[in-house]
């Protein structure tokens, strides 16, 4: 009798073991299939851009503006992560008015009276910060009373945002989104092929004499003369020409609120320009050994592409050290190369 107990007991320990674990499964299939993947995000934001988008608002004007403020969320702890499909945020004052008591006002009239500009854009009684339909049609209704140009847009923006900085970095991811056509760019390349001979090491933060004490900020990669050079991202060439310390140079933004710099090049290819759009993985230059000196000065060192990154947070361009992210973007292209089907 005491076995039948024991052998029922453990029958129903079994069957509450494999209920729970097929609870957790399906729980946890559920979850992963709820999740939504980066290109359904993307797909999504677009939809919102096209949706609220115009002759004199094109879509890539309100991604441009989308993804700069997602960039400033993404880097500053004062600035709250907005949760929502767009990223684009505005002050309690510009929504509800300066002098509104209620800092969390959603009626219209109230809204209004206190001279603030939140809007109702989904027609649900509620002018809403917290809802994306309200938020686009507030930002598209700011624009359109404003902008007829490009040059209008800038304006605008020069008057929301009051730094040129800030200007310049809308209007990059503006022509970028505008001449891919897609707000899909999140694709990177190793600065170097991986077919050539080349070393690294995590030199950031290392001394540097030429010119006066300072810090190396960023990574160098050592290889043979002329080695080409790729744009590690999708991007603008900023700047192209020679600097005393970094010889023959070129600087690309992206827009990510990212600057990315390439020094001691021995050349460019014939075709870049300032201005040029370029796609990740495009040659842009070939490896050498110029700078620390007047133009034209090579040779003071071994040949090696100085690689470099700048973040622009809306009040301040700073640089960080790229060497996590080249080790991750070398071991993609490795693992591309080894499963080119499952890139």
């Amino acid at each position: 009798m005491n076995k039948e107990v024991l052998a029922v007991k453990n029958w129903l320990r079994l069957g509450f073991s494999v209920c729970v674990l097929s609870f957790l499964f399906s729980t946890s299939v559920l979850a992963a299939e709820e999740e939504p993947t980066r290109e359904q995000i993307l797909e999504l934001r677009m939809d919102y851009y096209k949706k609220f988008s115009s002759e004199m608002l094109p879509w890539y004007y309100l991604a441009a503006i989308d993804q700069y403020e997602r960039n400033l969320q993404e880097v500053r702890s004062d600035l709250p992560k907005r949760d929502g499909v767009v990223a684009f945020q505005f002050s309690d004052d510009f929504w509800v008015g300066v002098l509104n008591p209620t800092r969390d006002d959603r009626d219209s009239t109230s809204i209004v009276f206190f001279d603030g500009r939140g809007l109702d854009g989904n027609n649900d009684g509620f002018a809403d910060l917290n809802q994306d339909d309200d938020v686009m049609f507030t930002l598209t209704n700011y624009l359109i009373d404003r902008v007829v140009s490009e040059e209008d847009f800038e304006k605008t923006l020069k008057e929301y945002y009051t730094r040129d900085e800030a200007v310049k970095q809308i209007m990059t991811n503006a022509k970028i989104y505008e001449h891919f056509n897609t707000v899909d760019l999140d694709a990177r390349a190793f600065p170097l092929a991986l077919q050539h001979n080349y070393s690294y090491r995590s030199t950031w933060g290392d001394s540097r004499g030429w010119g006066g004490r300072r810090m190396h900020e960023g990574i160098d990669l050592f290889a043979s003369y002329g080695v080409p050079v790729r744009s590690t991202t999708y991007g603008i060439v900023e700047v192209k020409g020679w600097n005393d310390y970094g010889g023959w140079r070129v600087g690309i933004r992206d827009v990510n609120n990212t600057y990315h710099y390439y020094a001691h090049l021995s050349g460019y290819t014939k075709e870049l320009k300032e201005g040029d759009i370029l796609e990740s993985g495009t040659v842009i230059g070939y490896v050498g050994s110029s700078g620390y000196g007047r133009q034209g000065t090579s040779g003071k060192f071994p040949p090696h592409l100085h690689y470099g990154m700048y973040k622009f947070n809306g009040r301040t361009e700073w640089a960080y050290d790229p060497f996590p992210l080249l080790k991750r973007w070398e071991q993609q292209e490795k693992q591309a190369k080894k499963n080119p089907a499952a890139s």
